[in-house]
């Protein structure tokens, strides 16, 4: 049990360096617009979110390495994906090699939204597989910390102070790339994917896993009623669904909006810009905190007692925004409101999304699964990004934030009627029950 642990705990560094590269860029965006002396348009959608489109076809494109090079070959690749980004961005002499550095660092990103959950949910046990897949969101949420931390240290050092900001995040990456190497391949993979009983035992039982006998049984068995299958076959259309419409979700919430723009949002409610970066750097620090505690009850709760509570939170918090923003009051509501919005998601959603996706699918189509969910995930994200500035223009805050607690609550019915617990049953169980 100790190595099942160490291992998942190891890969979901991957998820450290998710959140350390998707934060660290805020650090190098004034300066290398004026050092590049690029315009507002091409420096939003070309330099700034180079990484995000990156992230969105890696996403969408993850399921290929993870079944035809395995679940360990491709966390490598993930390393080298970071580390080439993170020095290769650090050194880059003009806009567009700077870009295509970044590309390849989403590409990481994207990647392991996929490669990471599956490893970790095909190793664990199902009494604590919940933990162990949410140590990926919280490494993303820690990451996110330490990026901004190390930004905040580093400001000044030398005249382009941007080069290191970006260039550090290669020491986590090679210390991530070096640990990874030594993880065994995923013992479902090699059953599935290459047949090999012989090492998926023995992979299962040094990682001292419980009733391995009776685990690769149920696992041939699946294996032996599922080919090479398509996704979109009718019997899994409601897995498809389940992940889709909870990836969506996430981000209807609002929370890629909250997390971009929140010195925007504290801004509009009347602070000033101290008090908008103090309640800034609140949220980061909510978030984390509140990861823990999601990340601590998701297998003693459930999932869907999570999405309960974060569903039944973010439209009480999100309410009150838009209510705020309508009357003109204290600028000190709104910010107690989104810190509300900000535990409800960490709790929620957040705990919840990378345990359930990679849950609800059999195995042999598990990463095509996840790709649809990542891949539904990362390209609501992207579309938040870009059209919020043009949303907030074209209406009121209190109208925005009114549309999202109208889309929590849809949440809300989708948790009641039709999203299933999947808490302590293993993962053949529960595609068992979900695809028929």
């Amino acid at each position: 049990m100790n190595k099942i642990v160490y291992w998942s705990l190891t890969v979901a560094i991957a998820g450290f360096l998710f959140g350390f590269d998707t934060a660290v860029i805020s650090g190098a965006d004034q300066s290398i617009q004026a050092l590049w002396d690029t315009t507002p348009l091409f420096h939003g959608l070309f330099v700034m979110s180079s990484a995000l489109w990156g992230t969105v076809i890696g996403a969408l494109m993850g399921n290929w390495p993870c079944d035809r090079l395995g679940r360990k070959k491709t966390l490598v690749l993930i390393g080298v994906l970071y580390l080439l980004s993170a020095i290769g961005s650090a050194l880059a002499q003009d806009p567009y090699t700077f870009a295509t550095l970044r590309f390849i660092g989403g590409l990481g990103v994207g990647v392991s939204s996929i490669a990471v959950p599956a490893y970790i949910s095909e190793i664990a046990p199902a009494k604590i597989r919940g933990r162990l897949v949410a140590t990926y969101q919280f490494q993303i949420v820690f990451g996110i910390l330490i990026a901004f931390l190390s930004n905040y240290l580093l400001s000044g050092v030398i005249v382009d102070d941007w080069r290191v900001m970006l260039g550090v995040e290669a020491v986590p990456a090679l210390i991530y790339f070096l640990m990874v190497l030594k993880a065994p391949e995923s013992p479902r993979w090699l059953l599935l994917h290459r047949d090999d009983e012989a090492r998926a035992r023995q992979v299962f039982s040094a990682l001292q896993s419980e009733d391995v006998e009776q685990t690769i049984s149920a696992i041939k068995a699946d294996k032996a009623g599922r080919k090479r299958e398509s996704l979109f076959k009718p019997e899994f259309r409601f897995p498809v669904l389940l992940a889709f419409l909870l990836a969506a979700f996430n981000q209807l919430s609002g929370i890629n909006f909250i997390i971009y723009y929140a010195p925007r949002v504290f801004d509009m409610a009347g602070l000033d810009g101290s008090a908008a970066l103090l309640s800034t750097a609140g949220v980061g620090l909510v978030n984390l905190v509140f990861t823990m505690v999601g990340l601590s009850l998701i297998d003693r709760l459930g999932r869907k007692s999570l999405m309960y509570i974060g569903s039944i939170g973010y439209i009480l918090s999100l309410a009150t925004v838009s209510w705020a923003f309508s009357s003109q009051v204290s600028g000190t509501i709104v910010v107690g409101a989104v810190f509300v919005f900000i535990a409800s998601h960490a709790v929620g959603q957040g705990a919840v999304i990378w345990v359930f996706i990679a849950e609800i699918f059999p195995n042999s189509v598990r990463s095509k699964g996840q790709s649809l969910g990542s891949g539904t995930h990362w390209v609501f994200a992207a579309l938040i990004a870009l059209l919020m500035p043009q949303v907030l223009a074209a209406f009121s805050a209190s109208q925005v934030f009114a549309f999202f607690t109208f889309a929590m609550f849809l949440q809300l019915i989708f948790v009641r009627f039709m999203m299933p617990e999947t808490k302590g049953k293993t993962l053949e169980d529960v595609s068992a029950a979900l695809s028929k």
